[in-house]
């Protein structure tokens, strides 16, 4: 493959501290490189550098010739002034860039429900990153750098921006560098990590996943022995494998060794003695919502919603931007009244919300962070283990010299973390994170995930990273905009194509003739034909495939019913080793179901 860009020896320092040193790398065609690491190891620093933006103190960078560089920086260089139709395709005419199909699909992907006509200076921050990074994607450089493209992107956006840069170019033309928090953005889109860490960077096949593997197999020939370290990345290995086999298929190295590691790791949560716990600490209510209608402004949120909440529930939220994620968060903690419906909440029910304001942390500002978890108590239970306030800030990435550091000086990413222990160790027992993703690094999101994989309660997530949602919550509902909440059995997957589908339907349809350009302009991509409707006789088999679905699945509801009566009698029998085998085999059915409900659904579509 051709070089287009490489690193000689480079070195910076800030202060007394060297952020990289005497490095030597480079970006070939066909390169999609994630950069990952701990926040303020360098990551964005050593990007800067290879995309000319900032010197390094040694060094130099060199550039193939005529290689075009485009960068998505986290400062905002956009100019208020600017219309966002000028700000995205400068002072190119209305009829050449709307016959443009790559910036068609940009301007979809990323600023449809904008108004094009209105200036920067209107726009809201996370707005204005859209623009940013649509003006950089609209263009045709050779090499991209995107520091966390993914942030104000929802579910829908992220998986609209992968699927971009999979197509952008040919497999062996064009370079990718990426600085992202986005586990699953990095395995869809990248084929190399380098993995930044004191001063210097460390190459790897592969996306996150293959970091995860190798990194494990490194340690094993190493024979590391740090115990905190061995047993995240054990646990996050037992997740990777027991997931998606597309999450494995990238590395080229060989993982028998890093399965042997693994062979004996229990899952990620013991589902059984959760429930247990949390219906102790809960009871059989927790929030119920029945026919729940709301309207903020003159906007309906929800209209005839009915969502209840069981103890030890771990319940995802995903939807468009605007459509009600934090104010049902808002809802389900009390701090909303619906304006008609029933809400109930359990006479034990104590809720705690993290929300995306760090503000709550103003109060303590003045102390230093080993001081606030001091207030908080002397001990702390973490699943089966007692945890000094220590060992906890320990396990959440404050290492003992940052314990001692003032709230007030913390990085954006730190004082998400001590938001989020403060919460914990309130000990509510049901626990609701507003885009709790935000500003970690991916080896704190492992650690903030074994936190939650031992606490014992009722968890509701909105988050717009889907890893996160697969890993910590069992299932997933969607707010569409409509005021309804669908259930998800498909997951993050269905909900992903439930939004293509409406985006299909509400597609006009493509014109022809002389105005095509035009048409195509004002509504930002063109319609697509319509599916062929289906025959009557497909029709009368979609029907035949629902009664026979239908059946299957109650004859596999009753089974867990039983098997579940099953399981509370091993269980007060202290019977542990009939009680897993059991719970497994309830596991199994559950998964079973959620692929009938898939298959019922698919049919029902096409029966009308």
């Amino acid at each position: 493959m051709a070089h287009l860009l490489g690193a000689e020896n480079i070195g910076i320092s800030f202060g007394t501290r060297s952020v990289l040193e005497g490095l030597s790398l480079g970006v070939d065609e066909g390169d999609r490189i994630g950069l990952v690491g701990r926040n303020g190891d360098g990551k964005s620093t050593l990007m800067r550098i290879l995309a000319g933006l900032q010197e390094p103190d040694t060094g130099r960078v060199t550039r193939r010739g005529g290689v075009r560089v485009g960068v998505l920086d986290q400062r905002d260089v956009l100019d208020p002034e600017d219309t966002v139709r000028h700000a995205v395709v400068g002072d190119v005419d209305d009829h050449v860039w709307a016959s443009d199909a790559k910036i068609r699909d940009v301007l979809t992907g990323l600023l449809s429900g904008l108004d094009l006509e209105q200036t920067v200076a209107g726009l809201s921050g996370g707005q204005r990153r859209r623009v940013a990074l649509a003006r950089l994607l609209a263009g045709d450089d050779d090499v991209l750098f995107l520091d966390e493209p993914t942030n104000h992107l929802d579910v829908e956006g992220v998986a609209w921006l992968a699927r971009h840069l999979q197509q952008r170019w040919r497999p062996t033309d064009g370079g990718l560098v990426v600085v992202t928090h986005d586990r699953w953005f990095l395995d869809a889109v990248c084929t190399r990590t380098w993995e930044v860490h004191d001063a210097t960077v460390d190459p790897f096949d592969g996306g996150y996943a293959a970091w995860i593997l190798a990194r494990a197999e490194r340690s094993r020939q190493a024979q590391v022995t740090e115990q905190k370290r061995q047993q995240l990345m054990k646990k996050e290995l037992a997740w990777l494998r027991r997931g998606a086999p597309a999450r494995t298929s990238k590395p080229k190295f060989r993982i028998e060794a890093a399965n042997a590691i693994i062979a004996d790791v229990p899952e990620p949560r013991d589902t059984v003695s959760l429930a247990k716990t949390a219906t102790a600490r809960l009871g059989k209510d927790v929030i119920d919502l029945e026919d729940v209608s709301l309207t903020l402004g003159d906007k309906r949120i929800l209209d005839g919603v009915t969502l209840r909440l069981a103890p030890g529930e771990r319940l995802g939220v995903v939807g468009v931007n605007g459509a009600g994620k934090s104010t049902l968060l808002r809802l389900l903690d009390g701090a909303l009244t619906p304006d008609s419906g029933r809400m109930k909440r359990g006479k034990t029910v104590v809720s705690a919300t993290l929300t995306q304001d760090v503000k709550e942390l103003d109060d303590v500002a003045h102390l230093r962070v080993a001081e606030v978890m001091a207030r908080e108590g002397s001990a702390f239970q973490v699943g089966d283990k007692e945890m000094s306030p220590g060992q906890l800030l320990e396990m959440l990435g404050f290492g003992t010299s940052r314990q001692w550091t003032q709230v007030s000086e913390l990085s954006g990413g730190e004082r998400r973390r001590l938001q989020l222990l403060r919460l914990l160790v309130g000990e509510p027992n049901v626990l609701m994170l507003d885009e709790p993703t935000n500003d970690l690094d991916t080896d704190t999101l492992a650690a903030v995930e074994d936190v939650l994989d031992g606490w014992p309660g009722t968890l509701v997530v909105v988050s717009h990273d889907r890893y996160l949602l697969e890993r910590v919550t069992d299932h997933q509902v969607a707010l569409l905009g409509d005021g309804k909440v669908r259930g998800l059995p498909g997951g993050v997957e269905q909900y992903l194509e439930l939004r293509a589908a409406m985006d299909a339907d509400a597609a006009p349809r493509p014109t022809r003739g002389r105005g095509d350009a035009e048409g195509t302009c004002r509504g930002m991509g063109g319609g697509e034909e319509a599916a062929p409707e289906a025959s009557e006789a497909e029709r009368r088999r979609a029907r035949k495939d629902m009664a026979r679905i239908e059946k299957q699945m109650d004859r596999i509801r009753a089974r867990r019913t039983g098997l579940e009566s099953r399981m509370a009698e091993l269980g007060q029998a202290q019977r542990f080793d009939e009680l897993s085998a059991v719970s497994a085999e309830a596991g199994e059915l559950a998964e079973e179901l959620d692929s009938l409900e898939l298959e019922w659904l698919e049919a029902a579509e096409l029966a009308g």
